[in-house]
């Protein structure tokens, strides 16, 4: 049981929780009544907020709506007066560019393209908005007033500024081509680059805007003259400045001919100054021949203008093809691409032409030179040729895409050129084979005939153009004359490309028939003399000439491809002429032969008859040997070398058989005047051996 003190001090205890409770629960109480207030008052006020906000809203949405009605009331406005100021512009364009237009392009051109571009636009707008107006056609006529202004522009400054390319930078231009070393490239300035640069707009403005390609046919033309006055100018310098010497040089750049001293013009072309020059060696050595009983034209005679002529020539084929690649240079800049091709064709028609007319006249006069056997004027076409044909494939590039008409002239004129070639050698060969003999027009010394020295002369020109002569004989096909076959390694698709080798047997071969023709004629000649030993002294000297000329030069390596023995065929003819003339002495050793002279016993007394017998002897050899020398001292062998020998051989044999006969004889007394008889010392009978073949002794 709970002690009654414990029991009051719980019942305390609970009472005070229970008064601490009530308490809080009447905190707690308050607080939601105070919390429910607060949350009536603060409906109160959002339901008030959201009351005044819809009254706000209500009177600003119609009030900025009205504004943005107003803003684009305002752009509309800006936006037409804008038009309008725009349209109204067009109106004055006529007058504002009016004085432009009128004092035209010149030194402000871009202010003039400015001013038609404002035309231009006002023409557009009219023809769109108003195509009836007077507007139209007022700004249409300042437009083709503007326009044929810059069209007369473009003239003014390509005639004004398109000036003819000098000789001398000409020369320059193409002197490298043979040359090693790469050379520097020098520079053509056809226009000023500020004209340049104005002609370029007013092309790109004609062809877009103006719609206009009559600037393309003016382009042409005046480029054109200036192309074909370039060629002309050069070939009148290169005949005014040429000489023997030489192809005119004069370098643009005076410090640059210090620093390459070596630089020359094109390679001179191989010409009978060449063979002039070996005919000048062979003379020194004593192989000059004298005229004899030709009818060829001499070779000697040339006449120096032709070598000019022809490197003239050779020079203005070299100088189209660069002018013509300068050309395309300038035109790319120019003229559309599309009009490029067809506007360069005109462009190089004068000049080109120019070229292929002076190329035909070449070949027709080469033409008439053959009928006249003036075989020297046909040597012109050789170099010509050749250099044509090495031009070629730059011909090609420079006129690609021209038309077929144009790209055909240069191969047309090298198959004229090719043709005539083989028809001169052909007809060279049957001349030097069908010259006629004519006595008076033999050479009485029997020296070196014309028609040989001719003959060599234009065999060497074949030396230099070796692969031209060869192709020129096999464009004929003249395989089938020289019974060679056509192999078909030897040709391409081409009916006239052969190879390098078969044209060199073709050439081989032909140089070996004009030897054979011309060892016939020569044997054919010599029969015009009655002595038989200055027919052998004249074919002596002919085939030695040959020989020594073969050997001198290359032909001799030409004529083995197909005869190699050839060398020792002309060795062994010489060899027989020279044992042919010795011939011509028997009749003087003869007299005083052991086998022809008479036996006698040493001390026995001669009988009449054996001293007449040695007298007869003595007297027949002496005149023999004055009759021979007086005779063969007109004659002439012009080679040193076998003049010496033939003298030294024939020397040898009269000394040596004189010289036993005096021995034998000269002591006997045959005669009471010896003196008489043994006129000669066998010293004075070699002396006068010396003394032959010499006209000055």
């Amino acid at each position: 049981m709970i002690p009654p003190q414990e029991a009051s001090a719980r019942r305390r205890e609970i009472e005070d929780k229970l008064k601490q409770e009530e308490e809080t629960l009447s905190f707690i109480r308050d607080s939601l009544e105070k919390s429910d207030q607060l949350t009536k008052n603060m409906v109160s006020i959002l339901s008030s907020f959201e009351s005044r906000l819809m009254k706000l809203e209500n009177s600003i949405i119609p009030v900025h709506k009205q504004t943005e009605n107003l803003q684009r009331l305002q752009e509309n406005v800006e936006k037409t007066l804008s038009c309008l100021d725009h349209v109204i512009s067009y109106y004055h364009v006529a007058s504002d560019t009016e004085k432009i237009i009128r004092e035209g392009p010149t030194g402000r051109l871009e202010e003039y393209l400015g001013s038609m571009a404002k035309i231009q636009k006002a023409v557009e707008y009219f023809q769109d908005n108003s195509p009836d107006s007077p507007e139209l056609n007022k700004v249409k006529l300042l437009f083709e007033r503007g326009k044929e202004s810059l069209e007369s522009e473009f003239r003014s400054l390509m005639t004004r500024h398109s000036k003819v390319v000098s000789p001398v930078l000409i020369l320059d231009l193409i002197s490298g081509e043979d040359e090693l070393e790469v050379q520097e490239e020098v520079p053509l300035e056809h226009l000023p680059e500020g004209v340049l640069q104005d002609v370029i707009r007013i092309s790109r403005w004609l062809v877009e805007y103006g719609r206009n390609q009559d600037f393309m046919n003016v382009y042409y033309q005046i480029r054109s003259s200036q192309l074909d006055r370039s060629i002309k100018g050069l070939k009148e310098h290169f005949r005014k400045s040429s000489s023997s010497s030489g192809v005119p040089y004069s370098p643009a750049i005076p410090n640059k001919r210090k620093d390459t001293p070596t630089k020359k013009p094109i390679k001179r072309p191989g010409t009978i100054r060449k063979a002039q020059n070996l005919l000048k060696q062979y003379s020194q050595h004593g192989l000059d021949g004298k005229k004899g009983g030709s009818n060829l034209i001499p070779l000697e005679g040339r006449d120096d203008t032709l070598d000019v002529e022809t490197d003239a020539y050779i020079h203005c084929v070299s100088a189209f093809v660069r002018l013509a690649q300068s050309e395309y240079q300038l035109l790319m800049d120019v003229i559309p691409e599309h009009h490029q091709k067809k506007t360069f064709d005109s462009l190089i028609q004068d000049a080109l032409d120019g070229l292929m007319l002076e190329g035909e006249n070449i070949v027709s006069a080469a033409r008439k030179a053959i009928i006249r056997h003036d075989f020297s004027a046909v040597l012109t076409v050789f170099p010509i040729l050749r250099h044509l044909k090495q031009t070629k494939p730059e011909f090609d590039q420079v006129l690609q895409g021209t038309a077929a008409s144009t790209k055909n002239k240069l191969p047309g004129l090298i198959t004229s050129m090719e043709t005539v070639g083989a028809k001169a050698l052909e007809d060279f060969a049957d001349n030097i084979k069908n010259d006629p003999d004519k006595e008076y027009n033999m050479p009485k010394d029997g020296t070196v005939h014309e028609l040989t020295s001719n003959a060599i002369l234009f065999l060497q020109q074949l030396l230099d153009f070796q692969e031209t002569a060869g192709a020129m004989l096999a464009s004929q096909v003249l395989g089938d004359t020289y019974n060679i076959p056509l192999d078909p390694r030897e040709t391409s698709s081409s009916a006239t490309s052969y190879s390098s080798e078969f044209s060199k047997r073709l050439l081989s071969t032909y140089i070996c028939k004009v030897l054979g023709n011309l060892q016939l004629n020569l044997l054919s000649k010599s029969k015009v003399y009655e002595d038989p030993a200055l027919s052998a002294i004249f074919l002596h000297n002919n085939y030695n000439y040959i020989l020594k000329a073969l050997e001198k030069s290359e032909l001799i390596q030409l004529v083995a491809v197909t005869q190699k023995t050839a060398e020792r065929s002309y060795r062994e003819h010489i060899e027989q002429q020279i044992q042919t003339y010795q011939r011509s002495w028997l009749k003087v050793t003869d007299y005083i032969a052991e086998k022809n002279l008479p036996v006698f016993q040493p001390g026995v007394k001669l009988r009449d008859k054996e001293r007449q017998m040695i007298k007869e002897r003595f007297k027949g050899f002496n005149d023999g040997l004055e009759e021979l020398c007086k005779i063969q001292k007109a004659w002439a062998i012009p080679d040193m070398e076998q003049r010496d020998k033939i003298r030294q051989a024939q020397k040898n044999i009269v000394r040596e058989t004189y010289g036993a006969f005096l021995h034998r004889y000269g002591s006997v007394p045959f005669t009471k005047n010896p003196e008489k008889y043994i006129k000669y010392r066998v010293e004075q009978v070699g002396d006068m051996i010396d003394r032959l073949f010499d006209t000055s002794a």
